[in-house]
């Protein structure tokens, strides 16, 4: 009578030895550590949108080579004219204000911002805003007018130099605006920057059509120069400035 038992008992055993097994219990995945709000991530399909926008930015310009007229010459002919035709004193007073922040002294503010990154131990999101803002203007800027070699507007109210597009100006401000909104402003709050920097960027550019700096082509191509680079800029940054919002997350900068 007691045989049966005995049976039943290691059969209890076996099946306490296959549940109790190490292979049964599924492995723990490795979990993300969490990142700080800033800097931001770069959005999915950064990398094609900015290569695009480039590409695109120096299609447009190629046209305005070989003496030929170029197709988009008369809209930028037509918006001269009527720019011309609106002449007021107080909008060019406005327009000569943006012109001087445009220029040199626009170098001011970012170079300020690196040092104050550096100072609180970002020195990875510091790199980043001098690589977009200083570094990108000579290296795609000046090698795409010496390329198009588009002669300037008849008769400018500032001082220029040669090669009209793109735009300088216009790609700075874009810039300016864009690794601000990364590596400073949260997201809650990053709509509005966007909303405030588009104000901005198109009111620099309307400055430089109504100082008879540039053609608008020059600016919508400055505009798309600076999103496009500052979007390739952002995704080869994005392990450093990732690695970095671990470390601000953590409380462990330095």
């Amino acid at each position: 009578m007691r045989a049966p038992a005995r049976l039943a008992t290691a059969t209890d055993r076996r099946r306490f030895v296959l549940n109790s097994s190490p292979q049964s219990d599924p492995s723990p995945r490795p979990c993300k550590p969490p990142g700080h709000q800033v800097p931001a991530a770069p959005p999915r399909g950064a990398l094609v949108a900015g290569a695009v926008l480039l590409l695109g930015v120096l299609a447009i310009g190629l046209t305005f080579r070989g003496g030929g007229a170029s197709p988009i010459q008369n809209l930028d002919d037509g918006w001269a004219q009527w720019v011309e035709g609106s002449r007021s004193e107080a909008a060019t007073d406005f327009a000569d204000i943006l012109d001087r922040l445009g220029g040199p002294l626009g170098l001011i503010f970012p170079l300020v911002l690196v040092g104050c990154l550096c100072v609180y131990g970002r020195w990875r999101s510091g790199l980043f805003v001098f690589v977009a803002c200083v570094v990108a203007n000579l290296l795609v800027v000046l090698p795409l007018k010496s390329a198009v070699d588009r002669p300037r507007p008849p008769q400018p109210l500032v001082l220029v130099n040669d090669g009209s597009y793109p735009s300088g100006q216009v790609f700075t401000a874009v810039a300016l605006v864009m690794v601000v909104a990364v590596v400073l402003v949260r997201p809650d709050v990053r709509r509005w920057w966007w909303a405030f920097g588009g104000v901005y960027v198109a009111t620099m550019m309307w400055s430089r059509v109504w100082l008879h700096a540039q053609w608008l082509s020059d600016t919508v191509a400055g505009a798309m120069a600076g999103i496009g680079t500052c979007l390739l800029l952002w995704r080869a940054f994005a392990p450093l400035l990732e690695r970095e919002a671990v470390r601000a997350a953590a409380n462990r900068l330095w």
